[in-house]
């Protein structure tokens, strides 16, 4: 589960800022809904049957054990654990009976990467008009080379505060005004605006406001490096994330190095502030100037130069791609697409204060990947007569911590044409809190998909709410939102903190909690005391989602409207 791309379940992503009070308001008015009229869905006794045999408690424990087991070193893309994870789930798939649908027969898709380890400058020194000013690394700043480069030198660049950094022609907003930055270095806010209702989505996070949407728009105006300024709030994680995230080696699909910036980091928002000041300026004054139209980029009048040694290797992933064919002539050339990233994030060269240096990922996402594959059991235990129309997919996906790249290789390589994806389910973490009341729709109202989640919650006796905190643009930060931007319409749950027993707060505090000590840390491992009550609930309802979806006449579809609803009617016309 990437933070910072994207680089999900809502509780492993929601950061301390929940409000228990109203999160219950909207489960109060999810429950009024439901006296409106709703699509019906039985799912039958047999079905759901063998849904609580095949997805039980033993089997998605023992599978997340073995993933996260120190064993596999963290899973980073490339590496013998990452070979051993796919390996594992290649066993399973033979064991179920699925067909190949990677290259050449077997179940391997595999993805090139090009990995890039950077040696950033232990200090960094501005040449501001106060004078020299001094950063440290990891504690102010973080920095990579975005392109696969040795080396990296950057000589008297000038710094431009540009805003947000957007060109949005359809709110007419232009953060650069023609101003030419080519060659510089740009200081640049996290998110998107949020003030204002009519532009941007107001508090609904968009691409606009993604740190990758940032640094290929300052790559396409020339500039030599960006520099995102970080905020908890405005990114919806700690620094700590950052630093984790940010260091190491890095991946990118091979071959492409495009929208990649030389100079790629983040400033904490207290080094931020220091340079803005140095500069002459304040930054707080800078960001309401930058929340309206007419805003201009400034000229900082400070410089940067750094010099980085970055060692680049090519390295490959791979995409585990199994197939349970249709039994419709028809609709079985249509799939179903079950996605969850098998990766993490490695080893670390360093060594915590328990001495630990592997960053497991139980639930970042051994448990994902655990989910899939009791919903692949699931279906492969049905009878003849039920098994599904349109074929069904499950794609254990690579190198989604680097940047949603397994997905990213899958959507511009499918095995089928993209316009016979007819839907997709992701799975990012799973909820170990226990039972809940309610389910959470990441990217709710996007498309029709939403009424058969809301008739199955129903089914479960459960309330359906969307996305508790648009501004945090999780729905573009996981494996859905790669081939939602080639048309497929999907849905992807994130865990309710509505526990069933429990007081009203009880499920907040866990959830900062955990965001603050174990997401994206060495201490992400698999725990006993784990409550998987709501996580057996969720992947039962995500397996009869996935059988409707392959049964239903039509093909799922983008409410008009939609941001992906273009790219889905270009992507059914080029297949006709």
């Amino acid at each position: 589960m990437n933070p910072v791309n994207k680089r999900n379940s809502l509780f492993m992503r929601y950061p301390s800022l929940f409000v228990a009070t109203g999160y219950l308001l909207l489960v109060q008015t999810a429950l009024n809904a439901q006296d409106s009229p709703q699509r019906e869905i039985q799912p039958t006794a047999t079905a759901e049957k063998i849904a609580k045999q095949a997805i039980n408690e033993k089997s998605l424990r023992a599978d997340i054990k073995f993933l996260a087991d120190d064993l596999l070193e963290g899973r980073g893309p490339g590496t013998r654990g990452d070979l051993l994870a796919q390996n594992y789930i290649v066993s399973q798939f033979e064991l179920a009976g699925l067909k190949p649908a990677g290259q050449d027969g077997s179940f391997i898709q595999t993805v090139p990467l090009v990995g890039v380890t950077t040696k950033p400058p232990a200090r960094l020194s501005f040449d501001t008009p106060s004078g020299d000013l001094d950063f440290k690394n990891s504690d102010d700043y973080i920095l990579t080379c975005g392109q696969p480069v040795e080396t990296v030198d950057v000589s008297d660049a000038d710094v431009v505060f540009v805003g947000y950094g957007m060109q949005a022609p359809e709110y007419e907003w232009d953060d650069f005004k023609d101003v030419d930055v080519k060659g510089k270095i740009l200081l640049v806010l996290n998110n998107d605006l949020e003030s204002d209702p009519e532009l941007f989505a107001g508090r609904t996070r968009l691409y606009y406001g993604r740190w990758d949407y940032k640094y290929a728009k300052a790559a396409e105006m020339g500039a030599i490096g960006a520099l995102i300024i970080h905020t908890t709030p405005s990114a919806g994680y700690p620094w700590q994330v950052i630093q984790t995230s940010w260091t190491g080696e890095q991946m990118a699909l091979g071959g492409v190095s495009q929208g990649r910036l030389p100079v790629e980091g983040w400033l904490t928002d207290a080094a931020a502030a220091k340079l803005v000041a140095a500069s002459g300026f304040d930054l707080e004054k800078l960001r309401q100037a930058a929340l309206q139209k007419n805003f201009q980029p400034v000229d900082l009048k400070s410089k940067l130069s750094l010099h980085m040694d970055c060692r680049v290797r090519e390295r490959t992933t791979g995409n585990v791609l199994g197939l349970l064919p249709g039994t419709d002539p028809e609709l079985s050339k249509q799939w179903v697409v079950y996605t969850a990233h098998h990766d993490h994030i490695g080893l670390s060269d360093t060594r915590d204060e328990r001495g630990d240096n592997i960053y497991n990922g139980a639930i970042d996402n051994a448990s994902g990947v655990a989910v899939m594959l009791g919903i692949m059991r699931s279906f492969a235990q049905l009878p003849d007569s039920m098994q599904p129309k349109r074929s069904i997919l499950f794609a254990s996906v690579g190198a989604e911590e680097q940047g949603l790249l397994g997905s990213e290789y899958l959507a511009a390589n499918p095995p089928v044409p993209v316009g016979n994806l007819a839907a997709v389910i992701n799975i990012d973490g799973v909820n170990i809190l226990g039972p809940t009341h309610d389910v959470v729709v990441i990217g709710r109202g996007k498309s029709d998909m939403d009424k058969a989640v809301d008739a199955l919650a129903g089914w479960q006796g459960r309330v359906v709410v969307g996305d508790q905190f648009p501004d945090r643009g999780y729905y573009y930060r996981s494996d859905q939102f790669s081939l939602a931007k080639v048309g497929v319409p999907g849905v992807y749950l994130g865990s309710g903190t509505h526990v069933v027993g429990k007081p009203q707060e009880w499920g907040p505090q866990q959830l900062r909690e955990w965001t603050e000590n174990v997401y994206h840390q060495t201490s992400d491992e698999y725990r006993e005391d784990w409550n998987l009550g709501g996580a057996l609930q969720d992947a039962r309802l995500m397996f009869h989602l996935g059988l409707e979806t392959a049964n239903q006449p039509n093909l799922p579809a983008w409410n008009p409207g939609d941001e992906f609803e273009a790219a889905r009617m270009k992507a059914l016309n080029s297949k006709n």
